[in-house]
């Protein structure tokens, strides 16, 4: 997912997201764990979007503080 696309959402679609890819995340450690995870390029994917999501919203908080 792009950054771009993300700073169109609002903080709740944000939110929504992130809880979204972390679950996500969390299937695919648990498919890593067990050796059954196929598309391991995903995993490297969901963390950097996980962590898109966390700067965007981050910005925000901080922007509306100053």
């Amino acid at each position: 997912m792009k950054a771009k696309e993300l700073r169109i959402k609002d903080d709740a679609a944000l939110q929504n997201e992130l809880i979204a890819m972390l679950r996500e995340r969390f299937n695919f450690r648990m498919q890593q764990g067990t050796k059954q995870l196929k598309t391991s390029h995903r995993l490297k994917e969901v963390n950097r979007d996980i962590a898109r999501i966390k700067t965007i919203l981050n910005e925000r908080k901080n922007g509306a503080a100053e």
